[in-house]
């Protein structure tokens, strides 16, 4: 289950490719004091607004090039003689691109970390700190963005499109949320209501969106066999989760919720979260059909920081008039959300789902308390030119906010 999300922009969008290579898609991460990481650059603390201190900890800025977030970081640790669980980072970076970010190391030797040497990643700065780096401590990214053209006539359309959008765009979770099958949603759903049977089903079977041709036979086969000890035979060695929840299965028959415990708990909250996930999403497809893009008396708000972007740690309810520097704030809905409107009532009757129901019984480890998001993000130092087969845009965008949300409203 997923949406086809809609735009805010009505002027035509042009045609392009993106990621054809890692460096069509550059990340440069901004820290909570407002500092850029920029590529290739070496750092010195002082010089992104940090102090060098004695503690356990070692603060790194880590440059990657088509590597995952966790994976680069475990090479690194490894190398530096530590383990995975002694590392933070301030945010995940796409894998297919060029990303700066900053991380920390438990126990790590700063000078061991500026003499690692690993294909496709660099260390530019490391010191030591009392403080490690946590998921949420950066303020947001820079993103330059090149996007492959045959048709260089665009550059119209873009301009245009920047200015009717006037730097705010729908704050949409991205498609990753919902699985490269779109099933995470369903799979979610039966989760919340304890089938856990119906969940694993689903997990394992499901062809929609399967590409590959070994995948949906083997998928098939077992839906109409229901052998899992056989399954295991020929569902294919990259299929490492499914396999995972078949070798349990083939033991232990029907233990369909022990089943899935066998998969890492990031992978099983990512089915509950792409429900919480949806329902903002249509929320906010919503908002766009009804033209209501700007705060309004009753709603909640927050005000923007030093740097532009929303301050999350300050939402309050707008009594009076709507100020330029206010952003209209949705929930995530979870089992603690307080109060929902009109259009969270009514997208969770369509699922047939309560917000109770996101504290779950059998599996208490993937309770989901809920959150609260900008519908509307704004997004700062739009840049755009033209080369001879390419367009290159640059942007920067708040912490949590998708870059591909907003290039939506560009690229067809």
């Amino acid at each position: 289950m997923i949406l086809d999300v809609k735009r805010l922009s009505t002027e035509e969008r042009i045609n392009g490719r993106m990621k054809e290579t890692p460096r069509d898609f550059i990340v440069e991460e901004i820290t909570e004091n407002g500092n850029l990481l920029e590529l290739d650059k070496q750092y010195k603390p002082e010089e992104i607004g940090f102090k060098e201190t004695e503690g356990k900890f070692s603060i790194l800025v880590m440059q990657k090039e088509n590597w995952d977030t966790s994976q680069a970081l475990k090479e690194i640790a490894r190398k530096s003689g530590r383990g995975f669980k002694s590392v933070g980072f301030a945010g995940t970076k796409d894998r297919i691109s060029v990303s700066t970010q900053l991380c920390s190391i438990f126990g790590a030797d700063p000078e061991r970390l500026l003499g690692v040497h690993i294909k496709d990643l660099k260390i530019n700065g490391a010191w030591k700190s009392d403080k490690q780096i946590r998921l949420g401590d950066l303020l947001g990214n820079k993103f330059t963005i090149t996007i492959r053209t045959e048709n260089q006539h665009g550059a119209e359309s873009i301009d245009k499109i920047n200015n009717e959008l006037n730097g705010i765009f729908p704050n949409f979770f991205g498609a990753q949320r919902f699985g490269i099958r779109e099933n995470n949603v369903d799979v979610g759903i039966d989760i919340l209501k304890g089938n856990f049977e119906d969940a694993a089903m689903k997990f394992l079977t499901d062809t929609n969106k399967e590409n590959n041709i070994d995948a949906v036979e083997a998928r098939n086969k077992l839906k109409e066999e229901l052998d899992f000890k056989d399954a295991l035979s020929y569902f294919p060695r990259y299929l490492k989760y499914e396999r995972m929840i078949l070798d349990y299965l083939s033991r232990y028959n029907k233990d369909y919720a022990n089943a899935f415990r066998r998969l890492p708990r990031q992978i099983l909250l990512m089915f509950v979260h792409s429900i919480e996930s949806y329902i903002f999403n249509k929320e906010l497809n919503m908002c766009i059909n009804n033209k209501e893009i700007l705060p309004k008396i009753g709603s909640k708000v927050c005000k923007s920081d030093f740097f532009g972007f929303p301050d999350q740690s300050n939402i309050y309810y707008k009594k009076t008039n709507i100020e330029n520097n206010e952003f209209a704030v949705g929930n995530i809905v979870g089992y603690e959300t307080e109060e929902l409107n009109d259009y969270e009532r009514s997208i969770m009757e369509e699922l047939g789902i309560e917000k109770t129901e996101f504290k779950i019984k059998q599996m208490p480890e993937l309770n989901c308390k809920g959150d609260q998001r900008v519908l509307f993000a704004p997004y700062k130092g739009f840049k755009s030119a033209i080369l001879d087969d390419s367009f290159i845009l640059s942007f920067s965008l708040p912490s949590g906010s998708y870059a591909t949300s907003l290039l939506n409203e560009f690229i067809q």
